[in-house]
């Protein structure tokens, strides 16, 4: 039986020319950026994830980075407006699928923005990164579709980071995995601190499992003391672009 559904998207032919903000650039090796994506889809099916292929944007080289394009909720699929205007090109597709999955589909509009990468959820509680790719009105109109679906949004001020979900991820058991200095940690529960980045970055694929980069093995070892089983996944040329595991899909767990 299928944990869920996964949307992923292809990386465009144009990735090495993605958004850089807070790193230098550096030169991304397109070719090893599909094999990894491969080998990333592969861990998701291997953890029973169906996955779902998003259309693709080729002329959209940051579209590979296909969470900030949706946020999913139970039936509900908010489409975002990306706060780099060169991403928006990427939204019809990522509408065209959840519209696939017969989700409740809404938009956030203008002159709000969100980015997917900036929504964390856990449990009935949301928290949002504003600031960065999201701003206020972005998050009040999130806030409000959440609402709907019984859940309570959470501001959380970011610190020079691209989004929320590059400071702070949580484990299956709801600790929050973070880089602290990143965030305003006063609006978010007790952290257990890490000193990888990419040891912030997690995924639940179900049953324990949890995704992380290769990039943070000790994260990985420490992941496994607690119980948990890390699956790990070399994603070096998407964290060229700041990118992590978490923005390279979307889950659509079953509707109950």
């Amino acid at each position: 039986m299928s944990t869920g559904t996964a949307l992923v998207r292809a990386p465009s032919s144009r990735l090495a020319e993605g958004i850089v903000t807070h790193i230098a650039r550096t030169p991304v090796d397109v070719d090893l950026a599909r094999r990894q994506h491969d080998a990333y889809r592969a861990a998701l099916a291997d953890a029973g994830w169906s996955t779902v292929d998003v259309p693709p944007a080729d002329d959209c080289p940051d579209s590979v980075f296909v969470e900030d394009t949706l946020v999913v909720c139970g039936d509900l699929a908010i489409v975002t407006r990306p706060g780099a205007p060169e991403r928006r090109g990427e939204i019809p597709g990522a509408r065209a699928a959840a519209e696939s999955l017969l989700l409740d589909v809404v938009e956030i509009e203008a002159p709000g923005t969100l980015d997917g990468g900036d929504v964390l959820q856990v449990g009935d509680r949301v928290y949002v990164g504003v600031g960065g790719r999201t701003n206020q009105a972005g998050f009040d109109q999130l806030a409000t579709h959440l609402a709907g679906r019984g859940r309570t949004a959470t501001p959380v001020a970011l610190h020079g980071v691209l989004h929320l979900k590059s400071a702070v991820t949580a484990l299956p058991d709801g600790t929050l995995v973070a880089l602290p200095n990143l965030v305003d940690i006063q609006a978010l529960p007790q952290l257990l601190p890490v000193e990888e980045e990419g040891g912030a970055h997690v995924v639940l694929l179900g049953e324990e499992r949890v995704l992380i980069a290769a990039s943070a093995p000790r994260t990985a070892d420490l992941i496994h003391r607690l119980g948990f089983a890390p699956v790990v996944v070399d994603i070096s040329e998407y964290e060229k672009l700041e990118g992590c595991v978490t923005c390279l899909s979307v889950l659509v767990p079953p509707i109950s």
